[in-house]
């Protein structure tokens, strides 16, 4: 395992910080994941920053980012290292647009991470470990296969020119719906046959309908399962109450969760909220596949509305 990330349990609705001014840091790298996917790698705060504090991030949090005179949105940081950070941005809308256009040396504000991450990984055999991710997804994902490496990391895309980090990750499993890369199928349809004699454990970030049937599957197999819930967020704290699903605040209390904790959830699989507060499909998002039945993940780990 490796030791850049601590593998802590995390109370759910407690935070280690509370947040205050987002710190403006330089962006110093930007490379093209996908033709609608680049990540975005920034230069370290000062290590006494009061509300950004990148080192401490665990696998499955979120960061908050801010543009001047724009908007503020989540993200998770997919790229840490122990001299800089890197988020993965889909481009969907204006605040994901501009914020992909950024040139280097320009700046953006950033404040956290928050919510609560992957955990526990430290307690299995690492062959045991199956982290699945599709599409987007598999940004919330990227430094739980980079602190577990032993795992079996399978990537699901509708195509090949839709998948990630294939260079970082070369021991990936990669499926596409349209067979032109990897394994012709999905994640899912990948673990089913495997997942109660081969695994102890699943990882896994994606559309919400794709996270249900992962989550039933493990919960019929008795294997334990954790997936990051997609609602939409704006406070990152607990206080505006836009990200509640089913008396949690997603923000704060997850946006990982156990699978027994979203069995227990109605909605999960079925309804979330939009940025108006109507009761949407869950299914409904983003145009961006790889896990089937139907896409909704987005790079960010915690919005599926237009960025």
């Amino acid at each position: 395992m490796s030791e850049m990330f601590e593998d802590r349990e995390q109370p759910a609705g407690k935070d280690d910080f509370m947040p205050s001014l987002p710190v403006m840091v330089r962006l110093v790298e930007k490379r093209r994941e996908t033709p609608g996917i680049v990540s975005l790698l920034f230069e370290l705060p000062p290590a006494d920053s009061p509300s950004f504090r990148p080192a401490q991030n665990i696998p499955g949090q979120f960061v908050m980012v801010w543009l001047p005179g724009l908007n503020e949105k989540p993200f998770v940081i997919s790229y840490l290292t122990t001299a800089g950070f890197g988020i993965t941005v889909m481009v969907r809308g204006n605040f994901s647009r501009r914020l992909a256009e950024l040139k280097e040396g320009e700046m953006a504000g950033f404040r956290g991470p928050f919510g609560r991450g992957y955990s526990r990984y430290n307690n299995y055999q690492p062959e045991k470990i199956a982290i699945l991710g599709g599409g987007c997804g598999m940004a919330p994902l990227a430094l739980l296969a980079q602190a577990a490496p032993d795992a079996t990391l399978i990537q699901g895309a509708p195509s090949a020119r839709n998948l990630l980090y294939l260079e970082r990750f070369p021991q990936q499993i990669a499926c596409t719906e349209d067979g032109s890369y990897g394994i012709k199928g999905t994640p899912l349809q990948w673990l089913e046959g495997r997942v109660a004699e081969e695994f102890d454990v699943v990882y896994t970030c994606g559309p919400e309908p794709f996270l249900k049937a992962v989550v039933s599957l493990c919960l019929t197999k008795g294997i334990a399962c954790q997936a990051a819930l997609e609602r939409y967020m704006k406070c990152a704290v607990g206080i505006c109450g836009q990200c509640e699903c089913d008396g949690r605040l997603v923000c704060r209390d997850g946006p990982v969760f156990d699978g027994t904790e979203l069995a227990a959830m109605p909605s999960f699989g079925h309804f979330r909220r939009d940025a108006a507060g109507r009761r949407v499909s869950a299914a409904a998002g983003s145009p961006v596949a790889g896990c089937s039945p139907q896409p909704s993940r987005t790079c960010n780990g915690a919005s599926p509305t237009e960025q």
